[in-house]
């Protein structure tokens, strides 16, 4: 529960809700109604999402901390210092937490007949099968450092686990060195089954019981390891060198990242003193760094992957992604949306389409050009390969891929080379801003004419996110629309002008103006005795200043209703304050990906689907686009799909002042959202 601290003046700090939205990705690790092997894999988000928070958030006030800043403005009034010590005590208590959870996983996993055995666990085939997995997989893997006082510690990788050893040799001296567990090498080790049990080792206890095999040449008495973790600043510090393309120095900048500051250190809490304080002012790790005393095992992301041995009924049941009624996979696309808008809501809906439009758009003589927004690409990208596939075929495609998508940047780096090389005309984003929207607009020659085509989305174009987040994405022949969307890939060409748009909303010149525009309609309209509210979804809000303007509404006496997945710095059911607004959270299978905008309009709804959250750098320093809905067909069912979700009472979380992610329980007929929107999908194909 955060520190009274935390919610000084009117918001909650955007770390501290972080840290409360990652509790409920913990939630579901706890949750016995949740297969076993995916409670497993939650908990590895949920380690996956720490390392990521403190590479970029954490390290952000640290630099804050070290610029000797206060950052009580930035921060929602507490001190950057204060929150560093907040933040650090929040995940000591959260790491413990989950230990308790792991736990609890490994005896229910054993009453499946899985076992997760350690190095002293072995029979005698086990550990000869050990033995030969060792030589013949891991250790030609195997990076080992020797520590000694006179030769400087090498950089650790970010984010990788290793085990300090300590060696007691017979002379009495004390060998350390560092053992990496590779990325490369499984950590979970699939034993040999006996007797219809599985059991599994984890690739840690594996080398450790093989450490006379790794330091045969040292002549010791007793050696004993310990997981230890380093986390660095994620943040890409840019070369200012003239001479170097952008894309040489955000790929420089990502290989600098894997030497950057400490920010974190995980070590195992039963590690001796005398080897934790080496290891610390070996690194030197300082008191500003985040120091966390865990369990045997770090890197818990791994659980993500963990084996599912064979065992469907220990995971969620697949779901076959529906067809949207009206589109086909089999006939033209363009003929499809030329008098219709249609609808596409991953993944209850196939990705298919996307990937169908554009490699109909890559083989028809009669389109000219190909324009398309990428921020995520899949590892195997047909997006990708349809838009080479486009280029060779003479169309003009020009790809605005943002290579500083966090964490993604090298993948983006790769794919921009490819696409170079074969033809693809590529802009990297605006200077200062990054590009996050999510669109594309093709033209095609018809009757003498050029008419355009395209799609509007909330999620990125990845085959592979498509299966697990869900987001909208909005395929039309509406000209006034694409006439808009065009307008911003000549932003994109020549960035000093700044266009007017007549029906989209783009961030970062209109979005806020808009918004405000919008919203003051509602006030206007509840003051004058007409209806009005406002239905919002999103991931995130933590601009002060859109937090304001609800609290502005609420105390107006409109009636607001939001589902944030992630950061909320707006504490609802203030009195006098936030009376009139209320919060909730949906964290379940898929991650809840979509932006929606409900605007009542005096009974005459204004909606919008959008790549932008109410975030300060989604409104003021990104490119982002909120399309208008004009069919009333899918209006009415973005409406449904809401009010689906905001009925939610078997995943859905309160969120509130206390933060503590009380479920949304009543007495109600159970909908679990998620689940309850697969079915109304398949309800609207049967009629």
């Amino acid at each position: 529960m955060p520190n009274a601290k935390t919610v000084q003046n009117s918001y909650i700090n955007r770390e501290i809700s972080w840290l409360q939205f990652n509790a409920r990705v913990l939630q579901e690790a706890e949750d016995e109604e949740v297969p076993l092997i995916d409670r497993l894999r939650f908990l590895g988000i949920f380690s996956n999402n720490l390392d990521e928070f403190f590479k970029v958030r954490y390290a952000t006030v640290k630099r804050i901390v070290e610029a000797g800043k206060g950052g009580k403005s930035e921060l929602g009034g507490i001190k950057a210092a204060e929150l560093l010590e907040e933040i650090t005590q929040i995940v000591i208590n959260q790491q413990s937490h989950s230990l308790e959870v792991l736990s609890n996983i490994k005896k229910s996993l054993e009453k499946e007949h899985i076992f997760l055995v350690t190095e002293n666990q072995l029979d005698k085939n086990q550990q000869l099968f050990i033995k030969d997995y060792f030589l013949r997989n891991v250790s030609p893997a195997l990076v080992t450092i020797i520590l000694s006082d006179v030769v400087k510690l090498p950089n650790l990788k970010d984010s990788a686990a290793y085990l300090a050893v300590k060696m007691v040799l017979k002379s009495g001296e004390k060998q350390y060195a560092l053992v990496e567990i590779s990325k490369s090498m499984d950590r979970f080790v699939v034993l040999p089954e006996k007797n219809g049990k599985s059991y599994i080792i984890m690739v840690d206890d594996l080398l450790r019981f093989c450490l006379d095999d790794i330091f045969n040449i040292f002549d010791y008495t007793e050696a004993t390891a310990h997981m230890i973790k380093i986390t660095r600043d994620g943040e890409l510090d840019l070369d200012s060198d003239l001479s170097k393309s952008f894309m040489e120095k955000i790929s420089e900048s990502v290989k600098h990242r894997q030497v950057g500051e400490p920010v974190r250190f995980v070590y195992d809490k039963t590690i001796d003193p005398e080897t934790l304080n080496y290891l610390m002012t070996k690194m030197g790790i300082d008191s500003h760094d985040s120091i966390i005393p865990g369990g045997r095992y770090h890197n818990r992301r791994d659980y993500m992957s963990f084996p599912s041995l064979g065992r469907a009924d220990l995971l969620y049941k697949k779901i076959e992604a529906l067809p949207v009624k009206g589109l086909s996979l089999q006939e033209s696309i363009f003929k499809s949306i030329e008098n219709k808008d249609y609808l596409l809501h991953t993944p209850y809906h196939t990705f298919s389409y996307v990937v169908k439009f554009l490699r109909e758009a890559a083989l028809d003589p009669k389109v000219q050009t190909i324009k398309i927004t990428i921020y995520r690409l899949a590892q195997i990208s047909h997006v990708a390969s349809s838009l080479i596939n486009a280029a060779k075929n003479g169309k003009k495609v020009t790809v605005s891929i943002e290579i500083q998508a966090r964490f993604d940047e090298q993948a983006n780096i790769e794919y921009a080379e490819q696409m170079k090389n074969e033809g693809v005309n590529l802009i990297f984003g605006v200077q200062g801003l990054k590009v996050h929207s999510k669109m594309c607009v093709i033209e095609r020659e018809e009757n003498n004419k050029t008419k355009r085509y395209g799609f509007i989305s909330t999620g990125n174009f990845n085959e592979s996110t498509a299966k697990i987040y869900t987001d909208y994405t909005l395929f039309t022949a509406d000209q006034k629309i694409l006439k808009d969307v065009n307008k911003v890939f000549s932003f994109f060409e020549v960035n000093y002008r700044i266009y007017r748009y007549k029906h989209i909303i783009t961030s970062p010149h209109y979005t806020k103006k808009a918004l405000f525009k919008l919203i003051d309609q509602e006030i206007s309209n509840v003051k004058a005795g007409k209806p009005a509210y406002i239905r919002l979804k999103m991931n995130s809000i933590s601009s002060f200043k859109m937090v304001d303007k609800l609290y502005e509404a609420s105390r107006a006496g409109v009636k607001i209703q939001m589902i944030v997945r992630g950061i909320c710095c707006l504490i609802p059911g203030i009195k006098g304050m936030s009376e009139n607004i209320e919060v909730i959270s949906i964290v379940d299978k898929f991650l809840e990906h979509t932006r929606l905008y409900i605007f009542c309009n005096n009974n005459d709804p204004k909606i919008y689907i959008s790549s932008a959250d109410w975030m300060t750098r989604n409104i003021e320093n990104r490119v982002e686009v909120s399309c208008p809905i004009y069919d009333e067909s899918i209006k009415n069912e973005l409406i449904d799909t809401f009010n689906i979700c905001w009925s939610d009472n078997v995943k859905a979380r309160i969120l509130n002042n206390s933060q503590k992610n009380d479920y949304k329980r009543n007495n109600k007929p159970k909908v679990r959202s998620q689940f309850a929107l697969y079915d109304y999908y398949q309800k609207k194909l049967e009629n």
